[in-house]
């Protein structure tokens, strides 16, 4: 499970030319390119901080946020990939944060 290619499908608003994907190696790289993003944002909106400090709530809401977020992972017994939703993406997140947090 650990190295299953994983897109990342988004559309950050109700225009449709805002849909836009990345592309991971796994799961977990994927978790973390998601924060990433957050992050990103977090600066763009607060450029004078220093520190960016968020909880699981506040990405969460930066998920649902979002006008659209799903995840496509390469399953390798039948060659394809498989379609999750924003709920998955949720519980993936915290199960990753859960393990960085250990």
């Amino acid at each position: 499970m650990a190295n299953r290619h994983t897109i990342i499908l988004m559309q950050t608003s109700q225009n449709r030319a805002t849909r836009t994907f990345m592309d991971y190696e796994s799961i977990s790289q994927a978790m973390d390119g998601i924060c990433a993003l957050y992050e990103r944002k977090l600066r763009e909106l607060s450029p004078a901080m220093r520190n960016i400090t968020y909880d699981i709530e506040d990405l969460y809401n930066f998920i649902d946020g979002l006008a659209d977020m799903s995840a496509l992972v390469f399953d390798h017994s039948i060659q394809a990939y498989l379609p999750n939703d924003r709920q998955w993406i949720r519980n993936r997140m915290f199960n990753h944060l859960r393990k960085l947090a250990h």
